[in-house]
């Protein structure tokens, strides 16, 4: 006990050990003790040892700490004391280190201890699935100590570890239990640890989104209150965000599973905006992240757009705009929310048409893009922020043609409105005002609303600005050039930077104006002033600072120059080309070209859409420049290089390639339209052949029931016929007996008359069915069909329409005959009558009565019988008639099988003709590449595809 009691703080006599003689005895303990209680005092005072000789415990207790956790796992007490006592070897407490260590050496040196602590722990893999069977122990001062010793192994060693827990039987499976402990403290930190392991590891975060990660931390989110919630959310949003970026396997699995639905609340923020935390400003800012991170544009398009359009038809866009449109907001909370709402819309007409649509809570009411383009050219306002509202900008005009007419518009002369403001008097604001960060953004923001499209480009060369009074106005485009060729009167308006900044912003939107539009070029070199200006500009020697501006002036030339169509005299494609041989030199040209490429923030621009900067003065490229640059550079560079005489042939080469494009997109078409012709025949046919089946199916029933009448008449005939003979040995008692039987019998008669009767109309209906099916046949006869098939329907058509001709006739003579066997029965009935009963008055007369009366209800039958001979023989006609159109029918499939042959003798003329045009365009690109043309290989595969096609549906 004096040994303890030493340890513990106790006095004993004699010299104090010291610490590491202290520890050596203890762990002598630990590993020699058979008593439970003297290994678990040992262990205990090795954890309160452990912080202070943090070295000394981990280099003699580590082997047997983790003996104890293999050997002592009846006993939770020792097991919290072994895996506390390895928490303090192995974490890296930033304060208390820092309180130890008075210089970043020794703090580095405490680093390098724990990494070296926990590699020494990870080699046997077993110690970790030591540690995993820990986490399924429910007692707290295992469980808790088990997850904080593996978050600190995980933030040493994150890599290996990872490898390690990957391959465990069940290892994520009971990391994921952790956070359905009911105990908040195991749970938190279980985030903790989960946020450690799925750092950079696809394999790891797919297992942990398939243990149901997603549910369990939007219901913790919930729980916990989301925005306004604590700590907890932003460790759970941390994790959602580690399992989400860049995995696109997460992305969709969080999609199907309609959890984007469930991010809608979050954003619901209430009137009062003030008094914000800084909690729920951490809170919220990592939501927006998780926002952006489902359609960012570093995802595939398709997962993107899903994404976009699952936000708008929950109403989370409707949500993320409300916030926008808020006062109150914070400021770091209303850029971030301005660069979520810009992903979201990104390339998304339905999202773009909405974004259009919302309106500043203002009196009056103004546009949302009208109140964001006001911030991003005022002076005032944060510079990230006017970052945010740019990028905003861009997103609203990408891919939206419809967007791009509509602020282009609002500077065009008959749609200003003098009483409100405007998106392009904003632009126009911006463009020409005092501010070079105002300059740069307004004409990004411009050239952005002339991207891609033509029309637009167009119409924007209508735009006329007043200078000052008394002077005529200018064009838009003449402006610009004004300004760019006034760099004294700038350079005393701003500063050095400032101006480049300023010159550069107009020469991206100049180029991005005029390229691929010959109207814009001809109207710029209209202007006698644009082209000697570019040209002083180029051949200078200007300083580090001015070569960027030379590299866009060598550019605008040479877009200048490859989209001339020489509509100006003075100013000709080789006009042009043989100036700057002269005044600059082709070589000094295309060297200063080069220049924009070269430029360090170039390359920075060129990696997102998101225009990022650390400070204003570094903003001077935009990433869609830095797409057309990387475009026009070689073109450029080859058209300032080619001599006249190659522009001839190359002209003359394009026009010879684009009259065989163009006959070849004509028999494309015309072999399209016998495809579409050839289908709907088909199709014709196979419903004929349906029909065709339909009515055999139906003429086979048809037989069946005739025949079922015909034995069932039979049947009745030879019953009637035996009742007849037994009939006349009745005697004068049977008299009455007699009498029913007749009357029986003429039952009888009347039921199968009501069959015939029947049976006739069932005849006709099928009648009027043949002759609508002829009728149809004859409408479609115009229609070119199969021959072949078209005319063995017919013939099947005739036989059945004659095999039911056949069968109408035996039917009416089957009728013939009863008439003339109910006549030889009234016949018998009246002799028996007359000759069994002289003597009876009375039952004479009665029977007399009933004869009559059974006499009168024959006659009427007979009248029915005579009608139905009559339907036979309208029938027999309708016969005949169909029988006759048949074969009208017959002669027409006939003539149509001839066209069909025909077309198809036609189609092949066509493909041989398509196969020659194919050869001579494969001799005149064999000819263009031997003349060092580079020819666009995707039109060759397209050719070559499509007459393949067309060969497989002929085939």
């Amino acid at each position: 006990m004096n040994f303890f009691r030493g340890v513990m703080g106790g006095q004993a006599a004699g010299p104090q050990p010291t610490g590491a003689e202290t520890i050596q005895k203890l762990c002598d303990r630990v590993a020699s003790s058979t008593l439970l209680e003297d290994r678990r005092d040992a262990v205990r005072a090795l954890k309160s040892l452990s912080k202070k000789y943090r070295m000394e415990v981990g280099t003699q207790a580590m082997d047997h700490l983790i003996n104890i956790l293999q050997t002592d796992r009846s006993d939770s007490e020792i097991l919290g004391y072994a895996l506390d006592t390895m928490y303090n070897i192995i974490c890296n407490d930033e304060e208390e280190e820092q309180d130890e260590s008075e210089d970043e050496t020794a703090q580095k040196q405490a680093d390098d201890l724990g990494a070296k602590f926990t590699e020494a722990f990870i080699q046997d893999p077993e110690h970790i699935t030591l540690l995993l069977t820990m986490l399924e122990e429910f007692d707290f001062h295992v469980r808790w100590p088990a997850v904080k010793l593996l978050t600190a192994l995980l933030r040493n060693q994150c890599v290996q570890l990872q490898s390690i827990i990957l391959v465990s039987p069940m290892g994520v499976s009971r990391l994921m239990d952790l956070l359905a402990d009911s105990r908040e403290v195991i749970r938190n930190d279980g985030l903790l640890l989960l946020q450690q392991l799925t750092k950079s590891n696809a394999a790891i975060q797919k297992i942990v989104a398939f243990e149901n990660a997603f549910e369990r931390l939007l219901d913790i989110i919930t729980e916990e209150g989301s925005s306004d919630g604590g700590i907890v959310v932003e460790d759970c949003l941390l994790l959602l965000r580690n399992l989400l970026k860049n995995n696109s396997s997460n992305q969709n699995f969080f999609k199907e599973g309609s959890f984007i639905q469930r991010m809608r609340p979050w954003f619901e923020v209430g009137d009062d905006n003030s008094g914000w935390s800084a909690q729920k400003v951490t809170n919220l800012h990592l939501m927006l992240q998780l926002v952006r991170v489902m359609v960012s544009p570093v995802n595939s398009p398709g997962a993107t757009a899903s994404c976009q359009r699952s936000m708008y038809q929950c109403g989370l866009l409707q949500q993320l705009c409300t916030i926008l449109m808020a006062t109150g907001v914070p400021a770091d909370i209303l850029t971030e929310t301005i660069n979520t709402v810009s992903e979201v819309i990104r390339g998304s007409q339905i999202n773009q048409d909405y974004f259009a649509s919302v309106n500043a809570p203002s009196n009056p009411p103004r546009p949302a893009i009208v109140v964001l383009l006001m911030s991003m050219v005022n002076e005032r306002q944060p510079f990230v922020l006017r970052c945010a509202v740019l990028y905003c900008f861009q997103c609203f005009l990408y891919k939206n043609q419809k967007g791009q007419g509509e602020i282009v518009a609002t500077l065009l002369p008959s749609t200003i409105d003098a009483n409100s403001i405007s998106a392009g008097q904003l632009l126009c604001g911006g463009l020409f005002s005092a501010d070079s960060l105002s300059n740069w953004c307004a004409s990004v923001a411009l050239a952005h609303a002339l991207q891609d499209n033509l029309t637009q480009k167009e119409q924007l060369l209508r735009v006329q600005l007043a200078t000052s009074l008394g002077k005529p106005p200018v064009s838009l485009l003449q402006q610009c050039t004004n300004i760019l060729s006034q760099g004294d009167k700038i350079s005393r308006r701003v500063s050095k930077g400032s101006k480049v900044q300023t010159r550069v912003g107009l020469l991206m939107l100049l180029c991005t104006w005029i390229n691929n539009c010959p109207i814009a070029v001809t109207h710029f070199l209209h202007n006698q002033e644009n082209v000697p200006f570019l040209t002083a500009q180029i051949s200078e020697n200007l300083g580090e600072d001015e070569r960027l501006v030379q590299g866009l002036c060598a550019l605008l030339l040479g877009i200048c120059i490859y989209y001339n169509d020489n509509s100006l005299e003075n100013y000709t494609k080789e006009k042009l080309k043989q100036l700057i041989e002269k005044r600059i030199g082709k070589e000094n040209f295309v060297e200063k070209l080069g220049f924009v490429t070269k430029h360090e923030l170039y390359s920075r621009a060129a990696q997102k859409p998101q225009p990022v900067f650390p400070s204003p003065d570094q903003m001077l490229f935009d990433h869609e420049f830095t797409k057309l640059v990387k475009e026009l550079e070689g073109v450029i560079t080859k058209a300032v290089h080619k001599s006249s005489e190659d522009e001839k042939k190359e002209e003359e080469v394009k026009k010879t390639l684009e009259q065989h494009d163009n006959i070849v997109t004509q028999y494309k078409e015309l072999i399209r339209e016998q495809d579409s012709k050839i289908q709907e025949l088909k199709e014709q046919v196979s419903s004929l052949t349906t029909q065709t089946e339909q009515m055999q199916a139906t003429m086979t029933q048809q037989q069946s029931q005739i025949q079922q009448h015909k034995d069932q008449y039979n049947i009745l005939k030879l019953k009637l016929g035996k009742e007849n003979s037994s009939q006349a040995s009745i005697t004068l008692g049977d008299g009455a007996h007699v009498n029913g039987v007749q009357t029986e019998e003429a039952t009888q008669l009347r039921e199968e008359m009501e069959e015939l009767r029947s049976q006739h109309a069932l005849l006709q209906t099928q009648l009027g069915e043949k002759d609508a099916i002829i009728n149809s046949l004859r409408s479609e006869r115009s229609q070119p069909t199969d021959g072949d098939t078209a005319g063995s329907d017919n013939a099947e058509l005739l036989k059945e329409l004659e095999l039911l001709r056949s069968q109408v006739q035996s039917q009416a003579a089957e009728i013939g005959q009863m008439k003339s066997d109910n006549a030889d029965l009234l016949r018998r009935a009246e002799t028996e009558s007359s000759s069994d009963f002289p003597s009876d008055a009375t039952k004479t007369a009665e029977l007399e009565s009933r004869l009559a009366a059974q006499t009168s209800e024959v006659e009427r039958l007979k009248e029915e019988v005579q009608g139905l001979t009559g339907g036979r023989e309208q029938l027999e006609q309708q016969t005949a008639s169909a029988t006759s159109s048949a074969a009208i029918l017959k002669a027409e499939m006939a003539k149509l099988e001839a066209e069909l042959l025909e077309s198809k003798k036609e189609q092949d003329d066509l493909l041989m003709l398509l196969a020659d045009q194919d050869q001579k365009i494969q001799s005149l690109r064999k000819r263009l590449k031997d003349l060092g043309e580079t020819v666009d290989d995707e039109d060759e595969l397209d050719t070559r595809d499509q007459t393949d096609e067309d060969d497989e549906d002929e085939d």
